[in-house]
């Protein structure tokens, strides 16, 4: 009976210590964004593109108007159990050029300045609006002819 107790009682720990171990939180870093100390060697309206890359790096993602502005982004995410992750921080770090590829600005903002950006989509609307898809497929079987059949069209 002692060595039943055991087993159960070694089992009963590994499981506790299982159930522990994967409610611990794991959080991810993704992205980079240059430090103060490292956009001090940028100065607006003399600093251009190509010192910028030189001194910190070409970021990732670009502005949509061509040489608008790049833009360096690091975000944090918590990730507990089954949970869907949560962003807990997010940098974002904007340089803007004039049109010669000279600094005009620098900007750094966090996950607290944000807020929700409408996107405008353009989407064709379809013409099988309320039709399911078994009712399209059951459609057309009597729309067949012979020519269709013998691939005559």
């Amino acid at each position: 009976m002692s060595e039943l107790y055991r087993i159960l009682k070694a089992g009963a720990l590994g499981l506790l210590l299982f159930g522990l171990i994967g409610c611990t939180a794991v959080y991810r870093n993704h992205g980079y964004v240059p430090t103060d100390s490292e956009l001090q060697d940028i100065t607006v309206g003399v600093s251009t593109r190509d010192s910028v890359a030189e001194s910190i790096g070409r970021p990732s993602t670009f502005g949509v108007i061509e040489g608008s502005g790049w833009y360096y982004v690091q975000s944090r995410w918590k990730h507990f159990g089954m949970r869907e992750p949560q962003e807990i921080d997010r940098q974002l770090v904007a340089i803007s050029f004039d049109k010669n590829g000279v600094v005009e600005n620098i900007e750094r903002f966090t996950l607290e300045d944000g807020r929700v950006v409408p996107i405008s989509r353009r989407v064709t609307d379809s013409n099988i609006k309320g039709i399911s898809f078994i009712r399209q497929l059951l459609g057309n079987i009597g729309n067949l002819t012979s020519g269709d059949l013998l691939g005559n069209n």
